[in-house]
């Protein structure tokens, strides 16, 4: 069953525990960002705007309300131009207001959920599948029922026993 009447929106203001999102996609390019992509590519300073975009606030109020925000990464290496943006400039930038990051590196093993979609997890109990078209633009989400907690649940334990926290595998692989 799909819910329809929530938004991501709402379930960042209702979560009391934990968010936690998986990230299955090399490119996000078109959904959000472009403005800083692009001066990322052109070797440019970040703007002011990326550097304080709503999300950095969203991510600050909640930790410290005592709430954590988590994700994985499931990639491999070498890193599109995309994820060397994300990971350098966005990663970075949200762990300075609290969120945590952790990497699933695919380079030299099969990845252990490659049926799983990009997911946001509220306190275990709301499911909100992202859905992206074939160049990485966000079309929307849908909600899940209590029926597809379980897969959920099992994806996000999945990948989070098999990934590495972010600092970790950056000093090893980033830039």
């Amino acid at each position: 069953m799909t819910i329809s009447s929530r938004t991501l929106g709402d379930c960042f203001k209702e979560f009391d525990r934990e968010a936690f999102r998986l990230e299955t996609l090399d490119d996000y390019s078109k959904s959000g960002g472009a403005d800083a992509y692009r001066a990322f590519l052109a070797g440019e300073p970040q703007p002011e705007e990326y550097k304080t975009a709503a999300w950095v606030k969203t991510v600050g109020d909640a930790v410290r309300s005592g709430k954590r925000i988590y994700r994985v990464h499931v990639l491999a290496r070498p890193l599109t131009d995309y994820l060397r943006f994300e990971l350098s400039w966005g990663y970075r930038r949200n762990m300075a207001a609290g969120e945590e990051f952790f990497i699933l590196d695919t380079t030299h093993q099969e990845n252990p959920i490659p049926q799983a979609p990009d997911f946001w997890l509220f306190d275990e109990r709301t499911v909100g599948a992202m859905k992206y078209d074939g160049d990485g633009r966000y079309l929307g989400t849908d909600f899940h029922g209590e029926e597809q907690l379980s897969r959920f649940l099992a994806y996000r334990d999945t990948a989070m026993d098999r990934a590495v926290p972010f600092s970790e595998w950056w000093t090893e692989y980033g830039g």
